[in-house]
């Protein structure tokens, strides 16, 4: 692993392995920097470390005094802001945090508090609402913002009984408890220790240089990960972080004038919310202090990160975690160098990449993605089925990512396993046909997603979000595509959407965006299609026979092998110089036969049967035995 001197950036760097819990983190800081500020939010005044400490010892106080202690679980079920960021830590000082999406469905709640069993509840005091319904004979203790200072509360309630384990937390102890962003399936419970995480954030604080004069603006759920992660780097140097309600482009350009932050962690699509206002509004951004800006949670176009960065005169990298394994890798900083498609050096684990049996494969080629070391989690909890089919016989992790390492040990995470498209037995990444789309200079946003389909299995379908201005269509796109992948790679359908559908934690659930988007293969029905000029109707049905001769349906669904018989029976009846990626281009029978009508108009040739130029049913030269054509994928 390439290693980072802090101080060779003018850092100090954090404090040292013996602080191994989050209690020991606040207090060395508040011990040495009292009045430094530590929590701040829009609207409030500042929350100092020495404040903060104070903070954590009256709220562990309080829990004893409830009845709860170390080991003990408290599930919090509050919304986005400084009180939530102090509530993690302060609960986290002498019990088990375990935080909750404040505003999701009663039932969601109650099943994922049904699965941790936890000993209380946190909810908001004097608010009603899915929390208190949610928690049915839980019992529930109030958390009463206090006024003033920033994250400053007061717990109110009594579980009943005495702590068993009371004090403050050991290094051995579990901080928190995350659930995993169910991107894919049942979101399950992940542990994490207090040594694990303060080893963690030292890590990162080391890796991104930060100081005690380092500030982040946090637009992320401090229920997920990166939120969090950010607030302990930003703890475990001295600095300070701006807790806000969540991300919101009205406000995002006054909190970085208020509060000058350094840097800031988020998703892609707010990155991109970003660099849209300050291409619209240049002087909005101001003289910003921005340090660096880091994406995570998910794959960011390279594209992306290059304009934005030139837009702020800073840099912007990619890093790469999960709620398993936290924070796995991440580009460097300036003047170590970064590389496009690359999330970069690891960050502390081993990384290796293997097959499907587990064997580890050669450098530049893909599989996947497999860790181990710190950060890494010890398995879910009260769920031990998946935590063996989660790490390997010899302890390596499964992330489920798909990437390679190239020869200087840069990590390139290509897609996920589950995310692999199953084209009839050709496995298609939807991140290579991302990058297509997005290289087109109209495409803001771009997701592939699978789609059903009968012969096949799955097809592949797209999404993609416009750059403000340009108006763009699913034609223009497929031929672009068209240009730069195989056609079985080519989507067979592309909406333009105003936003992609995304979870809490700004990442795409793919297997639910065909239902979401309502997007199916397209399959125009026969008495439906269009009949125009005098040439289209012999066309479109050449075509068409030629299509259910082969493929027994209208659809273009076929694989290659299927096109290629079609592309040759028209080719031979019309002359014309058809192509298979011209026939997986146009999608549909209508399209095709547009394609075809189009090369009529423009064709001067005297080989152009004189049939197709008079509109002779074409189609009756078309009804014979099907030829065998040679290749195929």
């Amino acid at each position: 692993m390439t290693q980072v001197d802090p101080v060779a950036f003018g850092g100090g760097g954090p404090p040292g392995t013996h602080v191994a819990t989050l209690p020991d983190v606040v207090r060395y800081w508040a011990e040495r920097t009292p009045d430094a500020p530590a929590i701040l939010a829009p609207g409030r005044s500042p929350l100092s470390y020495g404040a903060l400490l104070v903070q954590i010892e009256r709220t562990v106080q309080a829990l004893n005094d409830a009845g709860l202690g170390r080991g003990d679980r408290v599930a919090l079920a509050l919304p986005d802001g400084p009180e939530l960021a102090v509530a993690i830590l302060a609960v986290a000082g002498g019990a088990t945090s375990a935080p909750l999406a404040f505003d999701a469905p009663v039932d969601d709640l109650a099943a994922r508090l049904a699965g941790l069993r936890p000993d209380a509840l946190v909810v908001l005091a004097e608010a009603d609402g899915g929390p208190r319904r949610a928690a049915r004979d839980l019992p529930v203790i109030e958390l009463a913002p206090a006024p003033g200072a920033a994250g400053a509360f007061v717990l109110r309630g009594d579980v009943g009984g005495w702590a068993d384990r009371g004090g403050f937390a050991r290094p051995d102890d579990v901080a928190y408890i995350l659930h995993t962003s169910s991107t894919t399936g049942v979101p399950k419970r992940v542990p994490r220790g207090h040594r694990m995480v303060c080893e963690v954030a030292r890590l990162g604080a080391v890796w991104f240089a930060l100081r005690p004069t380092d500030r982040s603006l946090n637009v992320a759920s401090m229920v997920h990960s990166q939120g969090l992660n950010s607030l302990l780097a930003a703890l475990t140097t001295g600095g300070s972080m701006v807790c806000t309600r969540g991300y919101d482009p009205a406000l995002v350009f006054a909190w970085i004038e208020e509060f000058s932050p350094t840097w800031t962690a988020t998703v892609p699509t707010v990155l991109r919310s970003l660099l849209e206002q300050i291409e619209e509004e240049p002087e909005r951004l101001g003289r910003h202090r921005f340090r660096f800006v880091r994406s995570s949670a998910a794959i960011s176009a390279p594209g992306l990160l290059a304009e934005l960065e030139a837009a702020l005169g800073a840099p912007v990298i990619d890093a790469y975690g999960m709620t398993e394994a936290q924070q796995i890798a991440s580009s460097p900083l300036p003047p170590l160098p970064r590389k496009p498609g690359s999330v970069g050096l690891s960050l502390g684990p081993e990384i290796r990449i293997q097959d499907d049996g587990g064997s580890t494969l050669p450098q530049g080629e893909a599989g996947e993605v497999a860790v181990r070391g710190p950060g890494v989690f010890a398995g879910y909890d009260r769920d031990p089925a998946a935590t063996t089919a989660a790490f390997t016989g010899d302890g390596w992790f499964r992330t489920g990512d798909v990437g390679f390492l190239d020869e200087d040990g840069y990590l390139f995470v290509t897609g996920r396993l589950a995310d692999l498209i199953n084209r009839g037995g050709e496995k298609i990444a939807p991140r290579e046909v991302e990058e297509a789309l997005l290289s087109h200079s109209g495409v803001a946003q771009a997701v592939v997603f699978p789609v059903p389909d009968e012969r096949l299995g799955q097809a592949v379908a797209a999404a993609v979000v416009p750059c403000d201005g340009w108006h763009i269509d699913e034609a223009t796109l497929r031929r672009f595509v068209a240009e730069r992948l195989a056609p079985a790679k080519v989507p067979r359908r592309i909406v333009v959407v105003a936003a992609i559908p995304t979870g809490p934690n700004g990442k795409i659930r793919r297997p639910s965006l065909a239902e979401l988007l309502g997007v199916a293969p397209s399959a125009p029905s026969w008495p439906d299609r269009p009949r125009g000029r005098l040439p289209e109707a012999p066309l479109e049905t050449a075509v068409a026979e030629a299509w259910a001769a082969v493929l027994g349906i209208e659809d273009l669904g076929g694989d290659s092998l299927q096109a290629a018989r079609i592309v040759a029976r028209l080719r031979d009846a019309l002359r014309f110089d058809l192509s298979v990626a011209m026939f997986f281009e146009a999608g549909t029978v209508t399209a095709m036969a547009g394609v075809l009508d189009g090369m009529l108009l423009h064709q001067a040739d005297k080989s152009v049967p004189v049939a197709a130029q008079a509109g002779f049913d074409l189609a009756a030269g078309l009804r014979g035995p099907i030829d065998e054509v040679s290749g195929g994928e």
